[in-house]
């Protein structure tokens, strides 16, 4: 493995170490990019390999690692910082990107699929730019989104074939190949997603609701609402189609399942079944707090003002 290509992986979410799995079977590793964590995969591989590990994740930090480890090329899977043109063009670079490129350039692509309804998440390995997302593709995989599949299912579905594909891409652009280039005619973005945007909107349609929470599961916060100024995160719901309502509020409990323990909420356009949901970080059976037909979820502004000191309470939390 000594006269192998050296190789130096950035990376900071839960994609680093299936591309340090892949990496390491191919490639002499020189040097991991990543927060230091003793708890962490992507770390404690690093350390059982003896890969030098760089843990400032700044772009003047990872500028310097790179000058002291010198590497053939540089992969980047899951980094959320710019890295300056001149530092791109001094090697060969190659990112991972879970999109169907040149379409959700950008962040948080896998749980924009989601949310939109997108038939197919994917993984698009390509030369680094400058450019956003930009680089001629060395290797692309669609991924279907089956009517169940939540983000974590699909990242490990993704890291799957990075782990097996990444080692053969970066081989590709070593040995000359530039990949296909993008069509930026047809080139989408996606913007960041912040923890407060996994508020549910009950006015909104259940299979809207639904997508947002699968959309949101570990690694992520999770999609959140509110029982009083308590927030709930809800982790696995079911779109109903029965029964119809004519006379709805959005966010009102409609039905409590005592046999499974799950509860039944008006929304936008029908129903959905809460089948399980956190408390305080601790998870509980919806029935247990939504026992009453008069409970409505979601942040009631004549709630607050009808309990004035729990206003910057609920106001502080995010």
């Amino acid at each position: 493995m000594h006269d192998a290509p050296r190789v130096l992986l950035i990376g900071m979410g839960v994609t680093t170490e299936s591309a340090l799995r892949g990496l390491l079977g191919h490639f002499q590793v020189v040097g991991l990019v990543r927060q230091a964590d003793s708890s962490d995969g992507a770390v404690r591989l690093a350390a059982s390999r003896h890969v030098p590990i760089e843990s400032d994740m700044s772009v003047p930090a990872v500028r310097r690692f790179i000058d002291v480890v010198d590497p053939t090329c540089v992969v980047v899977s899951s980094y959320n910082r710019i890295l300056p043109a001149d530092l791109v063009s001094a090697r060969p670079f190659v990112n991972v990107h879970y999109a169907p490129l040149p379409r959700y350039r950008g962040r948080a692509t896998v749980n924009w699929a989601i949310i939109n309804g997108e038939s197919h998440a994917a993984i698009s390995v390509h030369e680094l730019r400058p450019d956003l997302d930009a680089g001629g593709i060395l290797y692309q995989e669609l991924v279907p989104i089956g009517d169940r599949d939540n983000v974590t299912d699909l990242y490990r579905r993704l890291n799957e074939i990075q782990c097996r594909e990444l080692p053969h891409a970066v081989g590709r652009l070593l040995a000359g190949q530039q990949g296909t280039p993008q069509d930026e005619a047809k080139a989408t973005y996606t913007c960041t997603r912040l923890p407060s945007d996994g508020e549910i909107d009950w006015r909104s349609s259940a299979v809207d609701i639904d997508r947002l929470i699968r959309a949101l599961t570990d690694p992520f916060p999770g999609a959140f609402t509110w029982i009083g100024t308590r927030r709930v995160t809800v982790d696995r719901a079911l779109p109903l189609r029965q029964p119809r309502y004519e006379g709805a509020v959005p966010g009102r409990v409609a039905q409590v399942n005592r046999d499974d323990g799950s509860v039944d909420v008006l929304t936008g356009d029908g129903l959905i079944r809460i089948l399980d949901m956190r408390v305080d970080g601790r998870p509980v059976r919806p029935a247990e707090v939504l026992n009453s037909l008069s409970c409505t979820l979601g942040l009631s502004v004549s709630y607050l003002l009808s309990n004035p000191t729990k206003l910057f309470a609920a106001g502080g939390r995010t």
